[in-house]
């Protein structure tokens, strides 16, 4: 082996060393980590799955990361300790996501991390979305998505401790300085921002815990439909309509774009579900703003990668992703040309 593979399979080697030890404190000095492997997904975050039989049945684990341990961009408000407790605190308020088992301590040796149970099922949105086997499913996933979004929203946001806040007129602002911080000068983007800012939304709601990244490809379906909701990342106290309003902007309907809701389903089956299990009506005004600013919001991210692919970083992620800034003006004028109150 090279170098490189000579580190890798020595951190490996070093997680599994830690990992073990953590597992022996939890489950009896007799437990034993089997069929460790790292999963491909989660784009920010390492994750790792492993099995702990017990004599109560094998248990199936999952272990959420940051790279090398190491919490990069630590503000408050974000990493693991607060997924961790909002995580917590999600399944306590009934949102179909996983049990926490353990948050790590610095002495656990894995840097900032916790262990959560895996639940079955599939996250690739392409099948979901497709697939024969989850026919039954997409018939009711638009409102079952509408359900768990009230679900999160009636998480206490005390309980939830530092998040990081924000007004609509303060996100607008943040993501204008992001822009201006990119370097270039894009006509649909400056329309889009001087739109917002002469639909600022009333800030009369009553900010709640908002999951920030709730769509397609972030959470666990089966046949029967939703079993979970995924990577809490992004968790912020705000407007609940931005989660309505990101999970339909176009590039979550994965080319199902009849199908605005994550493409599964209508809006109305999404606001449905989110009225029944909150017992408040949907905004559909307030939730148009937050779709257009969730097409801007994502342009301005893969703007940032188009510019690290040009700086160096030659991923093909970073060139796959960069090169649709293009298709999110398109989703903007959509959504923000007259006729847009009607967008599809």
């Amino acid at each position: 082996m090279d170098d490189a593979s000579d580190r890798l399979a020595a951190a490996e080697t070093a997680l599994a060393t830690a990992l073990q030890g953590v597992v022996g404190r939890l489950y009896g000095a007799g437990a034993q980590i089997k069929a460790l492997q790292r999963l491909s997904g989660g784009a920010m975050q390492e994750l790792w799955a492993f099995d702990v039989p017990t004599g109560d049945g094998v248990r199936e684990l999952i272990l959420r990361r940051s790279p090398g341990g190491v919490a990069k961009r630590q503000v408050p408000g974000t990493g693991m300790e607060m997924e961790a407790r909002v995580l917590r605190l999600a399944v306590a308020a009934g949102v179909p996501a996983p049990r926490v088992e353990y948050a790590m301590t610095p002495s656990d040796g894995l840097g900032s991390a916790y262990i959560m149970e895996r639940i079955p099922g599939e996250t690739l949105a392409p099948r979901i979305l497709r697939g024969p086997e989850y026919a039954q499913a997409r018939t009711r996933l638009a409102f079952q998505l509408g359900a768990a979004a009230a679900k999160i929203h009636r998480i206490d946001v005390d309980a939830a401790g530092d998040l990081n806040r924000a007004t609509p007129a303060e996100s607008v602002a943040s993501a204008y300085e992001r822009y201006r911080a990119l370097g270039m000068d894009r006509p649909v983007f400056e329309w889009a921002f001087r739109w917002f800012r002469d639909h600022i939304p009333s800030a009369d709601f009553k900010p709640s815990v908002v999951h920030g990244d709730l769509r397609t490809g972030n959470i666990i379906v089966g046949p029967e439909g939703l079993r979970s909701v995924l990577d809490w990342e992004a968790t912020h106290v705000g407007d609940p309509m931005e989660d309505l309003a990101w999970l339909c902007i176009p590039p979550w309907r994965f080319g199902e774009l009849d199908k605005p809701a994550g493409g599964v389903g209508t809006r109305e089956e999404l606001f449905a579900g989110y009225e029944a299990e909150s017992g408040q009506k949907v905004d559909p005004e307030r939730v148009r703003f937050w779709e257009a600013f969730g097409s801007l919001r994502w342009g301005l991210a893969t703007a940032l990668m188009a510019r690290d692919f040009q700086a160096g970083d030659r991923s093909v992620e970073r060139a796959a992703i960069g090169r649709r800034t293009s298709e999110n003006e398109i989703d903007l004028l959509a959504i923000l040309a007259p006729e847009g109150r009607a967008h599809a």
